[in-house]
């Protein structure tokens, strides 16, 4: 019996556009912490082998002292470590994996076909393939059959599970079924997908251990998996970010907004990064969110507060008036009726509340 991780996608050194500049540098030097984090736990948790599907780095170009963190990291896990490159992280003469040393523990797998490596100690074969450029069309498992040997075979790839664009590595169903290997570790999809036994072969992709965006919800982590002496293999997902990236839709119809949206948050929020969408009916006046973003921003770790609220029906009962007023609400009324889009009726309620402080003489902020 042995214990493996299987990890992917840290995407080091990314961008994080959305975060204040503040924010954005605090994350970014959180994330370059994140390897020797997954160090620690492999020392700490009797992990006999690591596997990496690809992107921990976000560029090829990336900053020179964040790839030596990854190296000095993986240095000091007490394990055989397998990195297969990724379309972010690709291998090529100019990459931190070709001209950095690394350590005799890690293996970089720097061929785009299957090539493989035997690790005695676990009576166990590690195969292998790596992105050579940001695209990977050729079928990094097409014609592969691992042999019948007693010993155990497993398979590292950047690449999804029967995917229809076939730029990234893409595994077929039936080509994983035919290979014979008794788990195959997938990477490029950031959301964690719940493990596939494709024939004998289970496959399984971890998503992201950190999330980047709002596109990149909820916990992530990696997985953690042990094979059994019987060769049965068992996965558990041990969730590992720092912060979470959240989306809380709120209606406030006929309620205070910020009433609304505490009784609808969840006790523990400081670590946290939400976007609070607001939905529902509201005067014209609509939500001072800059007001509620004040109120609450130190319950998260970054918040952002959106106004999808639309005016009450009775608003519009006033376009009925002889007045300017009227004129003003007859026409956004149309406008509003034919928008096709949810950006578009968005765009109208902002005009109508506009148009209707200016009217008033009121003080939109």
């Amino acid at each position: 019996m042995f214990r493996f991780v299987h990890a992917a996608d840290f995407h080091l050194d990314s961008a994080l556009r959305a975060l204040s500049p503040r924010q954005a540098a605090v994350r970014r030097r959180e994330s370059r912490e994140l390897p020797q984090r997954l160090a620690n736990y492999v020392n700490q948790n009797d992990i006999d082998l690591v596997l990496l599907s690809g992107d921990l780095l976000d560029s090829n170009a990336g900053y020179r002292e964040t790839a030596q963190a990854l190296r000095d990291a993986l240095a000091s896990m007490d394990a055989p470590v397998f990195i297969a490159p990724g379309n972010h992280d690709w291998y090529g003469s100019d990459s931190p994996y070709a001209t950095m040393e690394w350590p005799e523990n890690v293996h970089i797998f720097s061929e785009s076909v299957l090539t493989c490596v035997e690790v005695p100690a676990l009576n166990a074969v590690v195969y292998g393939a790596a992105f050579t450029g940001t695209e990977q069309y050729r079928p990094m498992l097409e014609g592969f059959r691992a042999p019948e040997d007693g010993r155990v075979h497993m398979g590292v790839l950047h690449g999804e599970l029967g995917a229809a664009d076939t730029r990234y590595g893409a595994v077929s169903r039936q080509e994983a079924a035919d290979s014979g290997l008794l788990y195959l570790a997938l990477g490029h999809i950031h959301k964690r997908g719940e493990p596939v036994c494709c024939g004998k072969t289970t496959v399984a992709w971890p998503g992201c251990p950190e999330g980047r965006g709002f596109d990149e919800l909820g916990e992530k982590g990696f997985y953690v998996g042990t094979v059994a002496d019987n060769g049965a293999v068992s996965l558990e997902f041990v969730p590992f970010a720092q912060h979470r990236y959240e989306i809380l839709q709120v209606d406030v119809t006929g309620r205070e907004p910020r009433q609304a949206v505490e009784a609808a948050l969840p006790e523990s929020t400081g670590r946290d990064l939400y976007r609070i969408l607001l939905t529902g009916e509201t005067g014209e006046e609509g939500v001072d969110t800059d007001g509620l973003q004040t109120a609450l921003a130190d319950r998260f770790y970054a918040l952002e507060i959106r106004d999808a609220t639309r005016p009450a029906e009775d608003l519009w009962a006033r376009a009925e008036e002889d007045s300017l007023r009227g004129l003003f609400l007859r026409e956004l009324r149309m406008k509003y009726k034919a928008a096709e889009t949810d950006a578009e009726r968005e765009t109208v309620v902002r005009a109508v509340r506009f148009g209707l402080a200016a009217l008033e003489r009121r003080d939109m902020g």
